[in-house]
């Protein structure tokens, strides 16, 4: 039986020219681009097409591009081969597409959202500057404990962001942390510190405002019961209603991605194909590293589109 799991993925993944092989081949594609332009009040496709870098780069305009670009790619797939996902999740802004592939939250509405994420995680991440950085070579446990050594020492706020799996975790938290439980990672064993190209310390407890403010817009959006299980990043469960929706989507601003969790879940009920849209294949990379038994793949160009929907034929004969 074949089980399939769509991932869409989180800041970082953006880069100039996402989304521009799919709108010239697909319809769909396009006019999703489109719609986003709309209710964006500005033009979403030279944004994703054209950059520049430093401006996709942005907070606001970084989830933006990855949400509209992920559901997209989904499109693009629908048109051509229809699949019903068993499960959808997504690496931080990444679960706002999941939610709009289970239908559960619509299209325009999700739009609206990332914009709003967007501005007041920029907005905390001025009002209380950080940085982030991933920690390659030691597991999760170690990097918590490291993590919980630095802030008892009264060295600031620093803790697990993203425990990624495959020996990946990124930390988040005031830049002296970070460096403090970078150094003190390297002198545990640590294979490499990656500091990221962020712009605040996301998935922290110096996100904790931009959460409440983001509260009041989910609050007044019409969410509805997901048509598949979608994995909230907060609880690596399945979020079962729209209040479920809206205090996981809060929460998840400043709690940690549990995304080694949420493979986890994925394998422990027998799904045997993810696909990853949007922009680049980091958790497709990711997921062949922690799930190796599942086959990983992308759709993120009209070539990966179309080797997708070869798989899933191959798989359905």
């Amino acid at each position: 039986m074949t089980r399939v799991a769509y991932l869409f993925p989180g800041q970082g993944s953006q880069k100039v020219g996402m989304g521009r092989s799919l709108a010239e081949a697909c319809s769909a594609a396009q006019h999703a681009i489109e719609l986003a332009s709309h209710v964006a009040g500005f033009d979403v496709a030279e944004l994703c097409f054209e950059g520049p870098d430093d401006r996709l780069r942005s907070t606001q305009n970084a989830q933006l591009a990855l949400y509209v670009c992920s559901v997209a790619a989904v499109r693009c797939l629908q048109e051509h081969w229809q699949v019903q996902p068993f499960a959808a999740a997504g690496h931080s802004v990444g679960e706002y597409a999941a939610l709009t592939a289970a239908g559960a939250l619509e299209f325009e509405d999700g739009v609206r959202l990332v914009m709003r994420r967007g501005e007041l995680m920029a907005e905390a991440a001025a009002a209380n500057p950080g940085s982030m950085a991933a920690v390659l070579g030691l597991t999760a446990e170690v990097v918590t404990g490291i993590c919980s050594e630095v802030r008892a020492a009264g060295g600031g706020v620093v803790v697990p962001a993203n425990l990624n799996g495959a020996g990946q975790v990124v930390i988040s938290g005031s830049a002296e942390a970070v460096a403090n439980a970078s150094e003190r990672a390297k002198l545990q064993g640590a294979r490499k510190i990656l500091p990221l190209a962020v712009s605040g310390a996301f998935h922290s407890p110096l996100m904790v405002r931009a959460g409440d403010q983001l509260y009041a817009t989910l609050a007044v959006t019409g969410f509805r019961k997901p048509a598949c299980a979608v994995l909230s990043n907060v609880t690596a469960q399945p979020v079962e209603t729209p209040a479920d929706i809206i205090g996981g989507l809060t929460q998840q601003v400043s709690g940690t991605v549990r995304w080694e969790e949420t493979m986890q879940w994925l394998v422990d009920r027998e799904v045997n194909i993810t696909i990853e849209f949007g922009s680049g294949e980091v958790l497709t990379n990711l997921a062949k590293r922690t799930v190796p038994g599942v086959q990983a793949i992308a759709v993120n160009s009209a070539a990966t589109l179309q080797a997708a929907v070869q798989a899933l034929q191959e798989q359905a004969a």
